[in-house]
């Protein structure tokens, strides 16, 4: 069976390290990976899902903020995944949004974050690829159908998080402060956000789930389209 293709943004100082984590992630799921980081190279119509990966912050001029935290800003990241994601949309792709991936979902429908998530919640901070931070999934949630309502351990490196929820977002998962640590839109298409960092705890079952996830829903729209190209190419040749 074709693996479909799986669009993955990373950041143009880091994805030379990050994005091979995500390949193997997408392969295990069945996927393939495909690395986008200019602009020009982006082709939307070549993918059936999409990952907005982590790393840089992004900049409070889209969400209507200051800035009040030291942070490094690209403004072309910011503006192709913001593209992407539109686009994405507009063909019914899914997506999944990592860290910053989760935070540019928000935006991208209308919603805001915190610049300095930790000096507005209690939750302890950590910084580290490995699973420390205690989340909380929440009920009746896609997230809760993909990993289950057990309390999860997941790694943490973000400084920024969530605010005000975009148009047609829920909460999926919260930290013990508070914290929002995963989001997700209402209805389809597909388009789950998570604060943490799926792509290097490949070793944890419900971890690699969210990634099967992604993948299920690619090589569902891979299917509806190729069948309805086959009853396009019947009528014609029936005609």
């Amino acid at each position: 069976m074709t693996r479909p293709r799986i669009g993955v943004t990373v950041s143009r100082r880091s994805g030379w390290r990050v994005f091979p984590l995500f390949a193997l992630n997408i392969w295990l799921a069945g996927g393939r990976a495909v690395r986008w980081q200019n602009p020009n190279k982006v082709d939307i119509e070549s993918v059936k899902g999409v990952i907005i990966g982590g790393g840089d912050d992004i900049s409070p001029s889209l969400y209507g903020g200051e800035i009040v935290a030291e942070a490094f800003f690209d403004d072309t990241r910011d503006a192709l995944e913001l593209d992407v994601i539109k686009q994405a949309f507009d063909c019914n792709i899914p997506i999944l949004g990592v860290c910053r991936g989760s935070q540019m979902l928000n935006i991208a429908l209308g919603g805001t974050l915190h610049q300095d998530a930790y000096g507005v919640f209690s939750s302890r901070r950590y910084k580290t690829i490995l699973p420390r931070k205690t989340v909380t999934v929440s009920d009746e949630t896609r997230l809760s159908q993909i990993a289950g309502n057990d309390p999860m351990k997941v790694n943490a490196l973000h400084s920024q998080a969530v605010d005000t929820l975009g148009d047609g977002l829920r909460v999926a998962a919260r930290d013990e402060g508070g914290m929002i640590q995963a989001i997700e839109r209402i209805t389809d298409p597909f388009a789950l956000g998570v604060q943490w960092h799926p792509e290097h705890i490949f070793y944890a079952r419900r971890q690699r789930r969210i990634f099967k996830a992604l993948v299920a829903a690619a090589t569902a729209l891979m299917e509806n389209e190729n069948q309805i190209k086959a009853v396009k190419e019947d009528a014609i040749s029936s005609a």
